[in-house]
């Protein structure tokens, strides 16, 4: 059966913000964070997966604040680690798993290294590192991937969208539908105070104005699955083999003919991935 998004969709006020998330299943908690795209929610980007995990985990899919039908965030409140902490305080979860693409994979890297007693399991799926020198990424300024984000955040357009979602994919003809294309406008021009926060804060650093500490890497204990494609052109696979080399309990999948949405392009191997991983580690 195909879960209706409407029937998951749950509202929760914390201390600083009202975060609406997409929650089912039941047992060990699941958290999925989000990336930075406009028009992003817990629900467009796994769609695909919550289904499937929840057969298995608590699975709690959340819109970040500054994105979806959360409340708005400009630069200087974006602090997705304690957005999270607090998400986890209001729904009275002392401990969970946590998966996050590329913005969410990093809120997920600081969550383990300030908040290591939330945080039971770390999966990743190409999360940016920081502002530190690639062997392969671009030089000079920001990927090819993350410049047509931009440039999606400043013009919303379903032709925008069409070049955003190529972008991030590598199966461009199955996943860069116009029906999706549409849907990812709709949903980002439905909020223009997300877009308007997102340019407003890029010279302060948005949407990750806080890092995690490349020093601090070593000191995660919790186990680590790193997901990364061969073919992302948003955050370089290199990213992963770097955390490989600093979080000592950690394993690294690198995805051939995979973008920067692995979740999405290849969803079945995903969720097997995770489940896998949850359970036996």
């Amino acid at each position: 059966m195909t879960l209706d998004p409407n029937t998951l969709a749950r509202t929760v006020t914390t201390r600083d913000w009202k975060l609406r998330y997409y929650e089912a299943g039941s047992g060990h908690p699941v958290v999925l964070l989000h990336g930075s795209g406009p028009g992003a929610t817990g629900w467009s980007n796994f769609a695909a997966n919550i289904e499937a995990l929840a057969e298995h985990f608590h699975v709690y899919a959340v819109d970040m604040p500054g994105w979806g039908e959360s409340s708005p965030a400009t630069v200087d409140r974006l602090d997705h680690v304690t957005a999270a902490v607090q998400f986890l305080d209001a729904l009275g979860i002392d401990k969970a798993a946590f998966v996050g693409n590329s913005m969410g994979g990093q809120t997920s890297l600081r969550l383990a290294t300030e908040h290591p007693d939330r945080i039971s399991h770390l999966i990743t799926m190409g999360p940016p590192v920081g502002r530190m020198p690639t062997l392969f990424g671009p030089g000079g300024g920001p990927s090819e991937g993350l410049k047509v984000l931009i440039e999606a955040y400043h013009d919303a357009s379903p032709e925008n969208m069409r070049r955003l979602v190529e972008i991030m994919v590598y199966d461009k003809a199955r996943f860069a539908t116009p029906e999706l294309c549409r849907a990812r406008s709709d949903a980002a021009l439905a909020r223009p105070d997300h877009l308007r926060n997102y340019v407003d804060g890029l010279p302060q650093g948005a949407p990750l104005p806080k890092w995690v500490k490349p020093e601090l890497l070593p000191a995660i204990q919790v186990p680590t699955l790193l997901i990364h494609g061969r073919d992302d052109r948003v955050v370089s696979y290199e990213t992963s083999l770097f955390l490989l080399a600093n979080i000592p309990n950690s394993r690294l999948v690198v995805l051939n003919h995979c973008g920067h949405w692995a979740m999405i392009e290849h969803a079945d191997e995903f969720n097997r991935l995770v489940v896998d991983f949850v359970t036996n580690n």
